[in-house]
């Protein structure tokens, strides 16, 4: 805690019911056990927490959709050149698959919780080791917005600073072909333009956001057309905000 802050705890508990109630955090998707990377403090509101939608996820993060049609294509092949045996076998396998990989979606999304606060972005994620990803607001320069449908979406982030996050911690939050500076993303999450707006809103208090809102239509690292009107953000190039590399944190827990 601050000890040059002068506010009360009252006024602390005030704050606390400005936005949802810290304590219901500990009880939605993995817990973070007060670890203070995965805990918002007592001055921070909560703005919002939310988790990825399973069925969205397994399609766009572990492609099962993909792998349906290929698989289903080996089978009408098999079928065509008269080969029963090979069309069951391919059947069976792609069924396996799509199982195993809808499995692993369900893992990653019951062990995922997204957290905003008006200081930061807070990623509790990890299937095997649970990880806690701190983001300060500050850090974000770009924030890239993918639409999904029925109002879902991913939201990524560019961050300002050194290389200090790793595709291999982040994955399956992390969009896609950006290795060299991985953009931490929130993965198929409902409503996700109101969220958008909601963060770009949160980062508007830290200064100018250099691109705000742009609509991810690509699936490699090339640049983004602005999709958002209305967005907070000024037109003005954001001044650069460095901080020292602890800002970024992220830590299995």
């Amino acid at each position: 805690m601050d000890l040059t802050d002068t506010r009360t705890v009252a006024e602390d508990g005030a704050m606390l019911h400005a936005g949802l109630n810290h304590d219901s955090l500990e009880q939605d998707g993995p817990k973070a056990f007060g670890d203070r990377m995965g805990t918002p403090a007592a001055r921070e509101t909560v703005l919002w927490k939310g988790r990825p939608s399973l069925g969205l996820l397994a399609r766009t993060a572990f492609h099962t959709r993909t792998l349906g049609i290929y698989m289903a294509g080996l089978c009408a092949v098999a079928v065509i050149m008269g080969n029963i045996t090979a069309a069951l076998v391919a059947g069976g396998l792609g069924l396996a698959l799509i199982g195993l990989l809808y499995a692993l979606a369900w893992a990653s999304a019951r062990s995922t919780l997204y957290i905003l606060t008006d200081e930061r972005l807070i990623m509790r994620i990890g299937m095997a080791i649970e990880t806690r990803v701190n983001i300060p607001l500050k850090q974000i320069k770009a924030a890239n917005l993918r639409p999904r449908p029925q109002d879902h979406g991913d939201i990524a982030f560019e961050l300002n600073g050194e290389r200090l996050l790793t595709t291999l911690l982040l994955w399956p939050h992390v969009r896609p072909f950006h290795y060299a500076m991985p953009q931490p993303m929130l993965r198929a999450v409902p409503e996700a333009s109101q969220v958008a707006q909601m963060i770009a809103e949160a980062r508007a208090q830290f200064g100018a956001i250099e691109r705000n809102l742009t609509e991810i239509k690509d699936t490699g690292p090339v640049s983004v057309q602005p999709a958002l009107q209305g967005a907070v953000a000024a037109v003005r190039p954001a001044p650069t905000l460095r901080r020292p590399g602890h800002d970024f944190e992220g830590a299995p827990a």
